[in-house]
């Protein structure tokens, strides 16, 4: 059953939390040391004692080491109410409309796409959309009036207006200014977070279509 618990505990990414005897350990470890101290000093070389200088650095020694284990547990407790606390914030995310940086889009059963580009200057965004085989099925362009967000949608139909079947499609898009000179652009699209996961390199959300994006990755929420 213990092993069953710390499971669950590591696939959230946090520390199963300390069990007592690990409390009764540390206690015994503490009087292992008083008394083996005593026992030194009473077997000492009475020719060659023991200065007060040593055996106060042997203190001092012990006072560090147990002062570095108590900030160890402070950490741990620290790290897995922050996993809690990521948790929590992750849940208010179900059900919200992200932004995130994607190569793809998902169009589902009715509706369309949408996104956003950064436009360098003034000009005309291009968007190509293609299917799983890498073929082209549509092609839109926006007008950029100036440098900065150029929001696009998708209707999600093809060049012919027949509509696609639902899944992910690929997402190109390049600015084109007013001299002719062509720029790649990154594309951010709109995604729904159906759920979140917590693991050891923070909280994850999960879009349909989209896949799993870093909490940090997440531009905008609506």
């Amino acid at each position: 059953m213990n092993s069953i618990a710390s499971d669950i505990y590591a696939s959230l990414g946090l520390a199963a939390p300390p069990a007592q005897q690990d409390k009764k350990d540390a206690a015994l470890g503490q009087a292992d040391f008083l008394r083996l101290m005593t026992e030194q000093l009473k077997h000492q070389d009475p020719l060659k004692p023991m200065e007060n200088s040593a055996f106060l650095g042997q203190l001092a020694q012990f006072s560090t080491v147990q002062g570095i284990q108590d900030l160890n547990g402070q950490v741990r407790d620290f790290s897995a109410a922050l996993g809690a606390d990521q948790l929590l914030r992750g849940a208010s995310l179900v059900g919200r409309t992200v932004l995130v940086p994607s190569a793809k889009v998902a169009l589902g059963q009715d509706g369309g796409a949408s996104g956003a580009v950064a436009a360098p200057n003034a000009g005309t965004v291009v968007f190509q959309v293609t299917d799983a085989s890498g073929r082209t099925v549509r092609e839109f362009s926006v007008a950029a009036e100036r440098s900065g967000e150029v929001a696009f949608a998708w209707d999600g139909t093809d060049a012919a207006g027949e509509r696609l079947p639902p899944g992910a499609y690929g997402i190109q898009a390049r600015h084109v200014d007013a001299t002719g000179a062509i720029t790649r652009l990154d594309t951010y699209v709109h995604g729904r977070v159906e759920s979140v996961t917590v693991g050891s390199d923070g909280l994850h959300v999960n879009l349909p279509g989209l896949g799993t994006a870093p909490l940090d990755y997440v531009l905008r929420v609506s």
